[in-house]
């Protein structure tokens, strides 16, 4: 028997223990700047931080976004370019820069050791290239989706609270349940948004990051943040990508039981 914490917020990180075929779908690390940097809408703004990180992400590609900015009591819809770097053969790894925030997207999660190194390329870039004064919000999301035979084994895959109503006689007729809770951390300004439940199938709570696929799946979708304004710092802000990643880990082995480990290729 595994031995978790209890309170997975404020707990000791358990040991890790390594899955073989992991079902986490998709990693996210995210800085939001305090102000819109409007210089990174210029190509030859961002040319040198594509030098620089042009080795990993070679492939660039422009989108357009559009984000609702509050000010003197109006809500103004403004248009900005997304940057996004690309891996050049299996594309599992992208960086996304825009005015607003830098992200790290990964849909080949192979553990920390690999993405905290690529993160921390890609702060070193934005400090020596793109030099923002300071953060308004970090962030570190980890999605998990479940298909097939474990959606109607769930139950026995994660604690009773996260099964929910899914653990009832009536669970196999119900067609679609999502939770969400936020969880405020004894860290200033920290929280947990914690999303799951049953979707399904072509159905998403987050298109832009969970995309539908053809049949039924149960999602996991915990996004740890901090909105405490700061100075931009590389050191700071890799000190709490670690941290957050221990606590998300902790509530992670809080949701799971012993079967979702050794199904998934834990050795308990």
């Amino acid at each position: 028997m595994v031995i978790i914490n209890t309170n997975p917020l404020i707990g000791n990180p358990p040991s890790e223990i390594s899955l073989k075929d992991p079902p986490l779908i998709c990693v996210i690390a995210q800085v939001r700047f305090s102000q819109p940097i409007r210089s990174i809408e210029e190509r030859t703004f961002i040319d040198p931080f594509y030098q620089t990180i042009q080795e990993d992400y070679p492939t660039l590609k422009i989108e357009n976004s559009f984000y609702l900015e509050f000010k003197e009591q109006k809500v103004i819809r403004t248009e900005s370019k997304v940057w996004r770097f690309e891996e050049e053969l299996n594309k599992n790894w992208r960086v996304s820069l825009t005015s607003y925030f830098v992200a790290l997207e990964t849909i080949g999660y192979s553990g920390q050791e690999e993405f905290f190194e690529r993160l921390l390329k890609i702060l070193k870039a934005v400090d020596s290239q793109i030099k923002p004064q300071s953060i308004a919000r970090f962030g570190l999301r980890y999605i998990d989706r479940l298909t097939g035979e474990d959606t109607k084994n769930i139950t026995n895959l994660v604690r009773p609270e996260m099964a929910g109503i899914l653990s009832t006689e009536f669970g196999e007729y119900i067609h679609q349940t999502i939770n969400e809770s936020l969880f405020k951390l004894p860290e200033k300004n920290a929280e947990i948004l914690a999303r799951w439940g049953l979707l399904p199938a072509n159905t998403t709570i987050d298109p832009s990051i969970i995309e539908p696929i053809d049949e039924p799946s149960w999602i996991l979708d915990l996004d740890i943040s901090s909105s405490l304004e700061r100075p931009f710092d590389v050191d700071s802000t890799m000190k709490e990508a670690k941290s957050f990643a221990e606590r998300i880990y902790t509530f992670f082995r809080w949701v799971v039981t012993d079967n979702f480990l050794s199904r998934f290729g834990g050795e308990l």
